[in-house]
């Protein structure tokens, strides 16, 4: 069996561990609360939650992919994995970064018809229908990340198999291949750009149909009524997007950025959104706020 080792380069672990740990948790706690939440209340089951679920279900995939590796090289040195475990990690947890990105495309979609067609709304995205945009959405990730995963599979990897980081990045486990990773590179570099780029003009898009409908509507209370339903979305969208591209340059194109500050921010862009989410939601969706503060006072 072949193995790689992970190699977090940073010089006090057991102090960093603690902001892992406790970002972990919080994204945990948050997104389960919002399942148990919506799942509990029949007046929450509407395609807008049933995204915010679908959102829930891709963050805690997302930080349980890295956080638990993380932390065990942190608290017990255990810093050993096996290629092919390595090769799982790595699929499931870019799988669920581009469904995730999908998802937030259904939810640009979803504010348009509520505030361009409020009236039919209910008709255009029903229950089901939301379901099987989020079924085509990991479907489609599937089918962009396997062979990304395939092409890592056949690369021959080098005698000395240490991995600077705390998790496997594809990226970084493609540079301790001794074969061409020309291919890999590429691909990496053409997915990730297409995904992140396609999905921001399909939101952008919608959005500039958003601002044209509201800017029709006379009434200012109306107009920041309207506005306000998207600002959780487009706070999501700023911390997830954001870091993930800063990321994935500086990754590629950043010779002079220190490995631990690249460890630093895989990690953060991963983590720091996860928790963030249910968290923005549940302030400024007022319905959502409601029931969990009402769940929450019953504890």
């Amino acid at each position: 069996m072949v193995y790689v080792k992970l190699k977090a380069v940073f010089k006090s672990p057991l102090v960093l561990s603690i902001p892992f740990s406790v970002f972990y948790i919080i994204s945990l706690l948050g997104n389960f609360m919002v399942l148990f939440v919506i799942g509990k209340e029949q007046t929450l089951h509407k395609p807008m939650y049933l995204l915010l679920c679908m959102l829930a279900l891709t963050d805690i995939g997302q930080s349980s992919c890295i956080a638990p590796k993380a932390l065990s090289i942190f608290w017990f040195h255990s810093k050993v994995i096996t290629v092919d475990g390595c090769l799982t990690q790595i699929f499931f947890l870019y799988v669920l970064s581009v469904t995730q990105s999908a998802v937030l495309v259904i939810m640009a979609f979803d504010r348009y018809v509520a505030i361009c067609n409020p009236l039919r709304y209910t008709t255009i995205l029903t229950n089901t229908r939301t379901a099987k945009l989020g079924l085509v959405g990991l479907f489609i990730a599937v089918l962009l990340v396997l062979p990304m995963t395939l092409l890592l599979w056949r690369l021959p990897f080098c005698a000395n198999r240490i991995i600077p980081h705390t998790f496997c990045e594809h990226i970084a486990v493609v540079k301790i291949s001794c074969g061409d990773t020309t291919v890999n590179r590429m691909y990496s570099l053409v997915i990730s750009l297409g995904v992140i780029g396609s999905d921001l003009i399909l939101i952008g898009l919608s959005y500039g149909l958003i601002i044209r409908a509201v800017l029709r509507i006379s009434s200012r209370k109306a107009n920041r009524k309207a506005l306000n339903t998207c600002t959780p979305h487009i706070c999501v969208m700023l911390i997830s997007c954001t870091p993930f591209l800063f990321t994935t340059l500086t990754h590629r194109f950043g010779q002079g950025i220190p490995a631990h500050v690249h460890i630093l921010l895989a990690n953060l862009y991963l983590l720091v959104p996860c928790m963030l989410n249910p968290i923005i939601y549940g302030v400024k969706t007022k319905e959502l706020r409601d029931k969990v503060g009402k769940y929450t006072c019953r504890m």
